[in-house]
């Protein structure tokens, strides 16, 4: 199901829901960060995806991660809470979601890189490489935010 972010669109569709995701920065020894290139959007991004019902949100985390890039995790940290009502995402199928997304700072504890249906490319990038990518606004706020280590998670009121 493809998407489309809309972010300070006033053209955008209004929302029609708001679902609990989460995202996970992920870094290696050499201090490289993992990426996914989204098979739905084309965009790059850090792992991430919706909590299902019946795992707590650090399970989310976990799974998400493992699922989109082939890599064990160990959540240890909330980055941010991100839940900007300017940023909507339009599915396909016509479902139009209010960003609401729980960014988690997480440790690598094994696995191997692979794609999935949901990501077409896997990395291990160099902050140094980031700007060379195509990444939403959105995430690049979230990047930046585990890159800075802030002593407490950001939000917005």
């Amino acid at each position: 199901m493809a998407r489309t972010d809309h972010y300070n669109d006033p053209n955008a569709p209004k929302a029609t829901n708001i679902v609990v995701a989460v995202t996970a920065f992920v870094q290696d020894d050499q201090g490289r960060l993992l990426m996914i290139r989204r098979t739905d959007n084309d965009l790059y991004s850090i792992p991430g995806g919706a909590q299902d019902v019946g795992e707590t949100i650090g399970h989310t985390v976990i799974r998400e991660v493992k699922e989109e890039t082939g890599i064990d995790v160990e959540p240890t940290g909330v980055i941010g809470i991100y839940s900007d009502p300017a940023h909507v995402i339009s599915y396909t199928d016509g479902e139009v979601r209010q960003q609401f997304s729980i960014c988690f700072r997480a440790t690598p504890t094994g696995g191997r890189l692979r794609t999935s249906d949901e990501s077409g490319e896997v990395h291990w990038i160099s902050s140094r490489d980031l700007a060379a990518l195509n990444i939403h606004p959105s995430i690049h706020l979230r990047i930046n935010h585990g890159f800075e280590n802030r002593p407490s998670p950001y939000f917005t009121i």
